[in-house]
């Protein structure tokens, strides 16, 4: 898979995980109940993604990268 941003956050109104693709757009998301749930069905969803735009002749999304610099903790 390639390295598109993933973005998990606590959703509190609906009591579960929340992820947004944010390079494929807003609309873009799936959920979990537990965080590795969350990721396992980000990680189907991102991968159909790109099986759907490659199969369709798309071009896929450019891949945002970090900018900033990594500190050491």
């Amino acid at each position: 898979m390639l390295n598109y941003s993933m973005v998990i956050q606590w959703s509190k109104k609906d009591n579960c995980f929340v992820v947004t693709l944010p390079e494929w757009g807003e609309l873009c998301q799936t959920y979990g109940d537990t965080y590795e749930q969350a990721l396992k069905n980000g990680k189907e969803v991102l991968q159909l993604m790109i099986n759907s735009s490659l199969a369709e002749g798309e071009s896929l999304p450019e891949i945002n990268t970090f900018k900033g610099e990594l500190q050491n903790v």
